[in-house]
């Protein structure tokens, strides 16, 4: 579609580091010309790129390149670590945490075991250009995931690992605000706690659950975006 170019191009832009951060962007004529395409066209693809975060509209002054906080999509489940190196910025993760748990009652309740049932348990802290931008704590089902234990996290990701053995068919998500615990502020190198935004994930495979994940973003280096396409 016409409007995917238009987005390419300004995601082109941005990744390469042409356009740092404030930068402004092509008004809806110039692109609308370069592209040849209709000045709509052009608006749909601006808001989009709006709506995700990237840039910022406003009005009677146009659109600029947006801080290069971290950006993500609550209606896709990615890869942070593709997410990061599409920006052109170095991704690093740090595992604090992989063993095997009993289940809490909430844990075994999410992942559909009985509580004080074996699951997996990791903690990894997500990085961009060395500064923490998510912790992600997550449990597994080891009756879907047997191996989740001997994997090297520092090399591939959970999700890329789950995503290969358990492919993913239904997804659920609660996001919510919080105030980060102490453990939490040290994991993502906060010196004092900041408001967080915190996504609870439950994934399913055709096993059944797969994982029961937190994933805490500290709203300084975070920003939650998406685009929803309606059809008749």
């Amino acid at each position: 579609m016409k409007f995917s170019k238009i987005k390419q191009h300004i995601y082109s832009k941005i990744a390469s580091g042409e356009w740092p951060e404030n930068h402004p962007v092509s008004s809806e004529n110039a692109l609308a010309n370069q592209f040849s395409v209709s000045r709509m066209t052009a608006r749909r693809a601006l808001q989009e790129l709006a709506d995700e975060g990237l840039v910022i509209r406003s009005k009677g002054s146009g659109t600029y390149v947006a801080p290069l906080k971290s950006q993500t999509s609550f209606m896709a489940i990615r890869n942070i670590a593709d997410e990061i190196r599409a920006r052109n910025h170095d991704y690093e993760a740090h595992v604090h945490t992989l063993k095997q748990v009993p289940a809490s009652l909430q844990v075994a309740e999410q992942l559909g075991l009985e509580p004080g049932a074996p699951v997996f348990y990791s903690v990894i802290t997500h990085s961009e250009n060395g500064l923490p931008v998510q912790v992600e704590e997550r449990f597994v089902n080891p009756a879907v995931v047997a191996d989740y234990l001997r994997q090297d996290f520092t090399y591939i990701t959970p999700h890329e690992y789950l995503s290969a053995v358990a492919p993913l068919t239904e997804a659920s998500h609660q996001i919510e605000a919080v105030t980060p615990s102490t453990q939490v502020c040290e994991w993502l190198e906060l010196t004092k706690p900041e408001p967080c935004l915190r996504i609870i994930r439950r994934t399913w495979s055709d096993a059944g659950v797969v994982t029961y994940a937190v994933l805490t973003h500290p709203g300084s280096r975070f920003v939650l975006g998406g685009h929803l396409t309606f059809k008749p």
